[in-house]
């Protein structure tokens, strides 16, 4: 069964009618379009970005009916190809992402790659290795319409990029058929994806849709994959710590402190610090029972500097 990109859909809602009828255990190839919809491309520019209408971005292909899928059940997610473009995109767009007051500015960057390479050079000097994933999968919610921005318990725009190829993701389900859809497709990212934005590109998405009537989860979960980079991204790392009595706030204290290293170290203008933060650096809680003060840590892995 092959979805085509134009099957695609602006928000997760249970009245939106199936583009295609699967049965359980049967494998589906998605094609998306990236985030913009298609409104950007390899030749984009800032210039382009300040014309991009918000109420375009983040749609999914689909949605596709799984055969005896009913509510209460699980939809079982085998994420077995995801294949990205050879482009992608990364932007600082004007009032969205964690240091959207810092950066006022829209600042577009286009990335070239070869997929099969498995890297690409996002800046002079910086490599960075590819693991693409896509940022949106989900089911029918049990309400609609709602936005594809946020994500819920039925899934939708997670953007955890260790949902590779390999992994596999357990939805529930409100609707009969489900009704699954995916898309957002991204070349490479950091846990918390900063700016808002990965590498953004097209990808085609290879899954298989198993109806699960043993396993009764109530929101995603998921078996990750190995990481094909765990030592990079395990390894020497340089760490900035954002700490205090509100987890935000923390977090971005730590992505200002590493925004400063990244400039001070290694030359970056500060919105480029920002855009490489958000495909490469990981944000992660270190600590969360110490009140009234928390700490949330921004590991940047030092392999990617040439």
């Amino acid at each position: 069964m092959h979805v085509s990109a134009d099957q695609n859909h602006l928000a997760w809602d249970p009245a939106i009618e199936p583009v295609a009828s699967v049965s359980s255990g049967d494998v589906v190839e998605f094609d998306c379009l990236d985030a913009s919809n298609g409104q950007l491309d390899a030749d984009s520019t800032t210039e382009t970005l300040g014309q991009l209408d918000f109420d375009r971005v983040d749609q999914v292909t689909g949605p596709v009916e799984v055969a005896g899928a009913e509510p209460g059940d699980t939809l079982q997610v085998d994420l077995l190809e995801l294949e990205p473009a050879n482009w992608g995109w990364t932007a600082s767009i004007p009032g969205f992402g964690l240091l959207a007051d810092d950066f006022p500015d829209p600042f577009l960057k286009i990335t070239r790659f070869d997929a099969s390479s498995g890297h690409a050079e996002f800046w002079p000097g910086i490599t960075l290795p590819l693991a693409p994933f896509c940022g949106e999968l989900g089911v029918a919610p049990e309400t609609g319409p709602r936005s594809t921005i946020p994500p819920d318990l039925h899934g939708g725009n997670m953007d955890t990029r260790h949902l590779v190829a390999g992994s596999t993701l357990f939805l529930p389900i409100f609707h009969p058929g489900a009704r699954f859809s995916i898309g957002d497709g991204h070349a490479t990212q950091g846990d918390g994806e900063v700016s808002g934005t990965a590498i953004e590109t097209p990808m085609r998405a290879l899954v298989r849709l198993t109806v699960r009537k043993d396993v009764h989860v109530t929101g995603p979960e998921f078996i990750a994959a190995p990481d094909p980079h765990a030592e990079l991204r395990n390894g020497r790392r340089y760490a900035t710590d954002g700490i205090g009595p509100d987890l935000m706030t923390a977090a971005r204290d730590a992505l200002r402190r590493m925004i400063e290293w990244l400039g001070r170290e290694h030359g970056l203008e500060p919105v480029k610090a920002y855009l490489l933060s958000s495909v490469a650096v990981d944000l992660r809680i270190s600590e969360i029972v110490d009140v009234p003060n928390f700490i949330v840590t921004a590991y940047c892995p030092l392999g990617i500097f040439d």
